[in-house]
C-alpha cells in the first residue's frame, strides 16, 4: 500500500479529548459542547496562507508535545523551510477532523487510516469508511451507557441502603 504507516499504533497519552476536507462526516453536525476552532474575519480572508507551529498550537489550543506527536505517527505532514514548520489549510482541516475524532472516542490509529483513505481512494471512499467507523463508535458508546446506568443503579442501592442502615 502506498505511503503505508511503518511505525507502531499507539495510545495517544497527550490529550484525552479528540486529510481530509470539511465535506466529509466529521464535519457535519457537532454536539454543542465540542468547542470548534473559531476565526477572525481576518483569519477567513487569510485561510489561505500558512500557520507556524506556534500559531497552529494556539489555533487548536494544544500544546507543542501533542502537535509535535501528531506529526511523528503522520498524521500532520507540515511544510518545512530550513527549521521551521508551516501548516497549510490542509493540514488545518486535517487537525480540526483528528480532533473531532478525538472528541468522540475514535483512536489515533483509526483516524490515520482513515485519513489514508482520502489521499489514496478519494472523498466517496473516505465517506463510506465514515460511516462504518461512525456505526462502531456509537456502538461502543452505546456500551459504556449502558455499563454507567448499571453502575450508577448499583451505587445508588447500596447508597440507600447505608443510609436505612445508619437509620
Amino acid at each position: 500500500m502506498a505511503g503505508c504507516f511503518t511505525k507502531p499504533a499507539r495510545h495517544d497519552p497527550l490529550t484525552q479529548n479528540i486529510s481530509g476536507r470539511a465535506v466529509n462526516g466529521f464535519a457535519q453536525a457537532q454536539p454543542k459542547h465540542y468547542a470548534r476552532p473559531t476565526m477572525s474575519t481576518a483569519e477567513k480572508s487569510m485561510s489561505s496562507e500558512r500557520l507556524s507551529f506556534k500559531e497552529m498550537c494556539a489555533r487548536f489550543d494544544v500544546t507543542p508535545r501533542t502537535l509535535r506527536y501528531y506529526e511523528y505517527i503522520e498524521l500532520l505532514k507540515p511544510e518545512r523551510e530550513a527549521r521551521t514548520r508551516w501548516y497549510t489549510p490542509r493540514e488545518v482541516a486535517r487537525m480540526t477532523l483528528i480532533l473531532r475524532g478525538r472528541h468522540f472516542g475514535i483512536s489515533l490509529e483509526e483516524i490515520r487510516q482513515w485519513l489514508l483513505i482520502y489521499d489514496e481512494d478519494g472523498t466517496q471512499a473516505q465517506m463510506r469508511a465514515f460511516v462504518d467507523m461512525a456505526e462502531r463508535q456509537l456502538a461502543e458508546l452505546h456500551r459504556q451507557q449502558s455499563e454507567l446506568k448499571a453502575s450508577i443503579a448499583d451505587l445508588t442501592r447500596l447508597r440507600d441502603e447505608t443510609v436505612k442502615t445508619l437509620g
